[in-house]
């Protein structure tokens, strides 16, 4: 145990050596943003009620004070989380509607929801993707990845929509896995982004690593960061302001789409954390799908390949900015 001071009643209070601090920097995008909306919007994580709960047991401070969930952030300030020691967590089978695509005894293949969160974390210890093929499979799932993360080989970010597989036994687990490792496998993702372009396909080719000053963030990062490749082409421009793309994954990195777009001027619609902080459609979350994966079948040997329906949000929001 360590001990740390409380900054608003002076007296000292214990710090396990499991618990996690979090240091961050606020960018001049979310200037007077209220500081539980700006952590919702870099700590994808975890979920805002959640950031309030930290919040009320003075576990978040600004500059070493702590502040109540309304307090505004200012562009340059010093925001400190100081995370609960994480607990052994009993991951229950819970009866949440799924969109199943493909099932077998080796693999399920799952056309994922805008706001369901893949596995458990802080925040989200419930509701997941994880509690649902729990109760599907009734426990058949691989366990490479821990108790948290039961079946779960690769994952898509919670307001990411589309294709997302899981395996149901470790050796189905170990085969897709590689396939992951040696960029093998078909990954397309349809995207609305800021911006037209101005050429019909392109590539970015640029590391990725973690943010120096936001934990939970990556970003290009050239010295430190391990090498992505995004191709994508233009599948229509959408008036003078944006466009709707399509990108395949070489790598698979975190967030890789979301920061190479990003990076060269066409950041997601509705993607407040590498794009504005606020965007005219009120999204919640960027306008990103998985739409297509490919793979070789971990027992039949034979490429398959699945597909997902663009969602409604999504559908609905080319055909209004088709009419601007």
């Amino acid at each position: 145990m360590r001990r740390m001071m409380n900054p608003m009643d002076d007296d000292l209070i214990e710090v396990s050596e499991q618990e996690q601090n979090i240091d961050l920097i606020v960018d001049d995008e979310y200037d007077m943003e209220r500081i539980d909306k700006y952590l919702a919007s870099v700590l994808d994580d975890m979920s805002r009620s959640y950031i309030q709960k930290l919040i009320g047991e003075k576990r978040v401070s600004v500059n070493g004070r702590a502040v109540k969930a309304n307090y505004k952030v200012t562009s340059g300030e010093s925001v400190a989380l100081c995370l609960p020691e994480p607990k052994d967590t009993l991951i229950l089978p819970e009866d949440i509607d799924i969109d199943i695509i493909y099932e077998d005894e080796d693999i399920i293949v799952i056309n994922k929801h805008k706001g369901l969160v893949v596995h458990p974390a802080p925040g989200h210890e419930t509701g997941t993707l994880v509690n649902a093929l729990l109760y599907h499979c009734r426990n058949n799932l691989s366990g490479i990845n821990g108790v948290l993360r039961p079946g779960i080989v690769h994952r898509i970010d919670r307001d990411t929509t589309g294709v997302i597989i899981a395996c149901k036994n470790d050796t189905s687990h170990r085969f897709i896995a590689e396939q992951l490792k040696e960029h093998s496998i078909t990954r397309k993702y349809q995207a609305i982004v800021y911006n037209t372009l101005k050429t019909d396909s392109g590539r970015v080719e640029k590391p990725i690593g973690r943010h120096p000053r936001h934990r939970k963030k990556m970003a290009v990062d050239v010295k430190n960061g391990k090498y992505a490749a995004t191709n994508y082409r233009l599948i229509e421009n959408l008036g003078d302001k944006y466009a709707y793309i399509e990108c395949e994954l070489e790598t698979g990195r975190t967030h890789q789409i979301r920061v190479h777009m990003a990076s060269i001027n066409h950041p997601i619609l509705g993607d407040n954390v590498y794009g504005p902080a606020k965007d005219p459609f009120n999204l919640e979350g960027q306008a990103l799908h998985a739409g297509v994966l490919g793979l070789i079948h971990p027992k039949t040997k034979e490429y398959i390949e699945f597909t997902a329906p663009l969602p409604e949000y999504f559908t609905d929001l080319l055909t209004r900015l088709r009419r601007q």
